[in-house]
C-alpha cells in the first residue's frame, strides 16, 4: 500500500467511481444524439433548454436560480449554447443584465429533449431498481449523516493536528500565498 503522506491523493478517490458511472451514462445520451443525427448538442444543454422553453426568456441570474446552479456555471453554459446557435442573449432591463432566449433551432429540439429527459429518468430508475439500495435512499442516508456531523468536521478529524489550523481566505487587498483552495466549489472539481 502506498504511503498516504507521499503518494498523489488525486489518482484515486471517493468520487471517482461515481464520476465514471455518470460518464458512462452520459456517453449513452451522446450516442443517442449521434444516432438521431443531432450534432453539437451536449447532455448538459438539455436542462437549461427545456427550462427556457417552459419559462420563456430569463436573465442568466434568474436562469441560474431556476436551475439551482451557480451563476458562473450557467454563464459558461449559456456561452456554449450561444456558440452552438441554441440561444441568443439580448440586453436586459438594465445595462448590466443579459436575457437568454431560445433560437428556433433550440425550440425545434425541445420536444426531443423532453422525451430524452423522460426516457433517461426511466432508464436511470430501472437501473436504480436493480441496486441493493436505491441511489435516492443512499443519498438521503448520506444527507442524514451529514446533518448529524457536517463534512467539515469529518475532514478535520482526518487531518494531522498541525494541518488543522488555517488562516482562512485572504482579506481583500491582502496577498494570497498558496493554492486556490478558497476558490474550490465542490467536493471535487470534475470538469
Amino acid at each position: 500500500m502506498p504511503d498516504p503522506t507521499t503518494s498523489d491523493p488525486t489518482t484515486g478517490g471517493y468520487w471517482r467511481p461515481l464520476r465514471e458511472v455518470q460518464e458512462l451514462m452520459e456517453s449513452g445520451i451522446v450516442a443517442l444524439y449521434a444516432e438521431r443525427g443531432i450534432e453539437r448538442l451536449r447532455p448538459r444543454f438539455a436542462y437549461p433548454l427545456i427550462r427556457l422553453a417552459h419559462t420563456g426568456p430569463l436573465t442568466i441570474k434568474a436562469l441560474a436560480e431556476s436551475l439551482e446552479l451557480t451563476h458562473s456555471a450557467v454563464s459558461q453554459t449559456v456561452s456554449a449554447l450561444r456558440t452552438e446557435g441554441l440561444v441568443r442573449t439580448v440586453p436586459g432591463p438594465d445595462a448590466r443584465t443579459r436575457v437568454v432566449e431560445l433560437t428556433q433551432r433550440a425550440r425545434d429540439l425541445v420536444p426531443f429533449l423532453e422525451a430524452e429527459w423522460r426516457a433517461t429518468e426511466a432508464a436511470a430508475a430501472e437501473l436504480d431498481a436493480a441496486l441493493p439500495v436505491s441511489l435516492a435512499e443512499f443519498a438521503a442516508t448520506l444527507r442524514a449523516h451529514l446533518d448529524e456531523k457536517p463534512f467539515l468536521e469529518r475532514i478535520l478529524a482526518h487531518l494531522p493536528p498541525g494541518d488543522q489550523a488555517s488562516a482562512g481566505p485572504p482579506s481583500p487587498g491582502e496577498p494570497h500565498s498558496g493554492g486556490d483552495h478558497w476558490a474550490y466549489s465542490g467536493p471535487r472539481a470534475t470538469s
